[in-house]
């Protein structure tokens, strides 16, 4: 993977966004001039210097940046939903990690299973509607704010795989992050021998 170039854009309408890494939310107006530093995961990291900082756009506001927006990347989906129509059998693991692999930390670009992050991940049943996921993560810096969009991101991914009818994520902090945590993919993507 090579890192993203980044682009110039100027939101076309005012957008919902996070702010990096404290996590607050905030409303980007129309107009405003940004860098696309990352597109991973669908969702876009940008960059607005009048506005002091990295902000973190959701996929379903493509539009705001002139671009297209992601496939899945509509609205969040509801952790208590029903399984996926026409599915019947049990959740299938290696999606759920595939799934997993879509969610990325919006100032590093590697997929939150290569960073190590995930450190449990459990497959329960649920009900007749389908099976419950439980997944527990860490953060590579305990005082980052962005925990929480990182976490909701991958719930709803994972709400997401057909078979699942809740899935649950929780960060958690022991035992603490490091990088020799991360894949050999992850350290190769970085740069880390």
């Amino acid at each position: 993977m090579t890192p993203q170039t980044p682009t110039a854009h100027s939101l076309s309408r005012d957008c919902a966004a996070i702010r990096i890494p404290s996590g607050e939310p905030v409303n980007l107006p129309a107009g405003t001039p940004v860098t696309l530093t990352q597109s991973l995961g669908g969702t876009f990291t940008v960059q607005a210097p009048s506005l002091g900082g990295l902000f973190r756009i959701a996929g379903s506001d493509a539009d705001a940046l002139g671009l297209e927006v992601p496939a899945g990347a509509g609205p969040a989906a509801s952790p208590g939903r029903p399984a996926a129509a026409g599915h019947s059998g049990p959740v299938n693991e290696t999606a759920v990690w595939d799934r997993l692999r879509t969610v990325y930390d919006p100032e590093i670009p590697v997929n939150i299973v290569d960073l190590g992050l995930v450190y449990d991940l459990r497959i329960l049943p649920a009900s007749a509607a389908g099976e419950r996921v439980e997944v527990k993560m860490t953060l590579t810096a305990p005082g980052c704010g962005m925990g929480g969009a990182i976490a909701a991101d991958a719930q709803s991914k994972i709400a997401a795989v057909p078979g699942v009818a809740e899935a649950e994520v929780q960060v958690v902090w022991d035992p603490p992050w490091s990088a020799e945590m991360m894949t050999p993919e992850g350290k190769k993507i970085l740069g880390i021998a």
